[in-house]
């Protein structure tokens, strides 16, 4: 059932934790799992316009590596990694998704509450309305073994 998985991650622990599932959704034959990275920009209240995160060359190698490591287990993963300015995180990686012909994107949310959210906005919320194809996104709290089974169930439905 898919084919190109896209996993869309910050860098962060939340992000980590829905890796396992792009993962098991990528464990099988012809599959492939698109690693994409959106460099966060920042606002910075004495400049005018936006500056890059000063995590993110930190946050562009750590991801380098986890791409390094899907490669060793097997997995058959490519990196893609945009930096752009003037649009928001959700339109890059729907755009990137369609580039890729994604069948499934795959992220992590940092859960906020409802009210934290609207007030933050949020990258996942505005990627369900723009996305090309459908959104797995997981929840604080998921775990490894639900992940797994996810991409077993997956695999014997005849994906």
């Amino acid at each position: 059932m898919f084919k190109t998985i896209v996993w869309a991650t910050d860098g962060s622990e939340n992000a980590g934790r829905s890796l396992a599932y792009a993962k098991a959704l990528a464990e099988g034959p012809g599959t492939s799992l698109v690693v994409l990275h959106v460099v966060q920009r920042i606002t910075n209240s004495r400049a005018t316009g936006l500056t890059a995160n000063v995590d993110e060359g930190q946050v562009k190698e750590e991801v380098k590596q986890v791409v390094a490591e899907l490669a060793a287990e097997g997995v058959n993963a490519s990196l893609k990694v945009v930096d752009e300015l003037g649009a928001q995180p959700a339109h890059l990686i729907a755009d990137a998704a369609r580039e890729a012909g994604a069948d499934v994107i795959v992220m992590g949310t940092r859960g906020h509450s409802v009210i934290g959210g609207l007030l933050l906005g949020s990258v996942t919320q505005r990627l369900l309305h723009v996305a090309p194809c459908p959104v797995l996104v997981v929840p604080p709290g998921s775990s490894a073994t639900t992940a797994a089974t996810a991409g077993r169930t997956e695999r014997q439905q005849g994906g």
